[in-house]
């Protein structure tokens, strides 16, 4: 550098050296910093450890209010994981423990005042297998508010029909309340299993493979049921079936590895990924 007149002129060029951001950690970050307008779920740099094993790595992702999301990838990718993280079905398994901020309506749920029963009252759940109990169709649907104390017959029967209304099988199983759960079909009994879930008036609601042990005809009018929970609930789904993930939902999520590689609007995954894995994963490349 010279002095000229006072200032100093530079003799070569200054140039700015911006750190490189792996592809991934920008992926995450683009979802961890996704708008926070109308979020329901927020995820912030999430580990998840079963034991020694890590089974999340850094996940970050924003779920929208009153929308369908889902996760897909392949077997033991992580996205069950994710999905038992989100009411803390995971504390159920020794050894299991998470890093990180799940947020739900702005409240970490792994904050130790946080009342876990009432979590999962708020954020219900819907398993891979329907799993009704052995009592009447009536009791099963009021197994849950009886739990948290609604005693009042009329009370019951108005959250029975309605939940039952809410998930389609109200007009199946009207006249015949009182019949044992097990003699419904396959789709019947998990449709009642959404209705036992809809019963405590959860903010969202969980389903982990919901359709996997369902015929096509079953799985349709499931999906038809999703389709319109969303106008009431927030729905997060894990599913084997990329056309389902393609039909149902407006977020997708892919996972390989307990990595979250692309999260974000669904049509956009399935049509311009922006990671190759995804691409690769979707079109049958493998998994």
């Amino acid at each position: 550098m010279e002095v000229q007149s006072g200032r100093i002129a530079a003799t070569t060029p200054i140039v700015t050296v911006r750190p490189t951001v792996q592809p991934s950690r920008l992926a995450r970050t683009q979802s961890a910093l996704a708008s926070s307008v109308n979020a329901k779920i927020s995820v912030r740099d999430l580990d998840f450890y079963y034991g020694h094993r890590q089974a999340l790595f850094h996940v970050g992702l924003t779920i929208r209010t009153n929308s369908v999301t889902s996760f897909i990838g392949p077997s033991g990718c992580g996205k069950s994981t994710l999905l038992r993280c989100l009411n803390r079905m995971n504390d159920l398994v020794e050894g299991a423990r998470a890093v990180g901020r799940v947020e739900l309506d702005g409240v970490d749920v792994y904050d130790v005042a946080i009342d876990v029963t009432d979590l999962r009252k708020r954020v219900g759940m819907v398993f891979q297998k329907s799993n009704p109990f052995p009592k009447s169709i009536y009791d099963n649907v009021a197994y849950g508010p009886r739990l948290h104390g609604t005693k009042d017959k009329h009370s019951l029967d108005e959250l029975v029909q309605h939940s039952l209304q809410g998930a389609g099988l109200w007009d199946e199983v009207k006249d015949r309340l009182t019949q044992s759960a097990l003699g419904l079909s396959g789709g019947q009994q998990q449709r009642l299993c959404i209705a036992r879930a809809l019963a405590v008036q959860p903010d969202v609601i969980l389903m982990d493979e919901p359709c996997s042990a369902l015929d096509p005809i079953a799985t349709g009018k499931i999906e038809e049921l999703i389709y319109t929970l969303k106008d009431t609930y927030t729905v997060v789904i894990v599913t084997h079936n990329m056309q389902q993930a393609a039909r149902v939902s407006e977020q997708c999520g892919f996972f390989l590895m307990g990595e979250l590689v692309e999260f974000g609007d669904t049509k956009t995954i399935f049509t311009t990924p922006r990671d190759k894995r995804t691409e690769d994963y979707i079109t049958g490349r493998f998994g």
